[in-house]
């Protein structure tokens, strides 16, 4: 259950990145030209292998409890973030993203900027537009994947999710070519953020010395815990709407 929970954390985190970094590799290409987009795109995967080829092994050598005191805080941090999102978003008090107007405001802002020539680049603008959608979007899922994989002795298993998302998305615009806006990006996030939570909840008091009540299978009841506490703050929150807009 634990691998199963991991392996889909991992996948539903990178997919829900890989399409908000193929909105913008999406309005690049189509607005400046699709060699330097995909160059910027190489570039940034390149980098992102290098922080997960460096990162990964000196995360394997920490001992356990320590390792999973810090995998649990740092997942904690990013599942907290997201949770909150996705509970202002399913509760009306933030809007909900919407990568149709999210590629639109892409593309108006692509079109505007003059072509900039450098080495071995045609258009900069494409390059670094694209460069920093894939890392900046793929920089979270990198460490989520990294501190799952080395607190369960997984990391080529978290890898392998990883990549079949990017995969995954990646044809998907392929086939397309427009941003992918059916897909149900705000309810994915707030799954990534129940389980993230879950698993830091977790994994942070067995590294501070907790012993949970029937091992692993606890993990299920704490991810489950989570979810009520979410669905009951948004029921809240609405409530709330409500009684403000009445």
């Amino acid at each position: 259950m634990g691998t199963a929970l991991l392996l889909l954390s991992v996948y539903l985190a990178c997919a829900v990145e890989a399409v908000e970094a193929l909105t913008i590799v999406l309005a690049a290409g189509v607005t400046r030209g699709w060699r330097p987009a995909l160059q910027g795109v190489a570039a940034g995967l390149l980098l992102l292998g290098a922080v997960v080829a460096a990162l990964g092994p000196a995360l394997t050598v920490l001992p356990l409890k320590t390792l999973r005191l810090v995998v649990g805080g740092l997942l904690l941090t990013f599942g907290l973030q997201w949770l909150r999102k996705a509970i202002l978003r399913a509760s009306g008090d933030k809007d909900l993203r919407d990568e149709a107007a999210a590629y639109r405001r892409q593309v108006a802002a692509a079109a505007r900027v003059t072509s900039s020539k450098k080495p071995f680049v045609d258009d900069w603008y494409a390059f670094t537009l694209s460069f920093k959608g894939v890392v900046l979007e793929g920089l979270e899922v990198a460490f989520i994947a990294l501190t799952f994989g080395a607190n369960q002795h997984g990391v080529a298993l978290a890898a392998l999710a990883a990549v079949a998302a990017v995969l995954t998305v990646a044809a998907a615009g392929v086939v397309l070519k427009a941003p992918l806006a059916r897909v149900p990006e705000n309810t994915m996030k707030f799954a990534v953020g129940v389980m993230l939570t879950g698993f830091g909840i977790f994994w942070g008091a067995a590294g501070a010395g907790a012993e949970w009540p029937g091992g692993d299978a606890a993990l299920p009841v704490i991810v489950a815990y989570v979810l009520a506490v979410a669905a009951t703050a948004v029921w809240v929150l609405r409530r709330r709407r409500a009684v403000w807009a009445g």
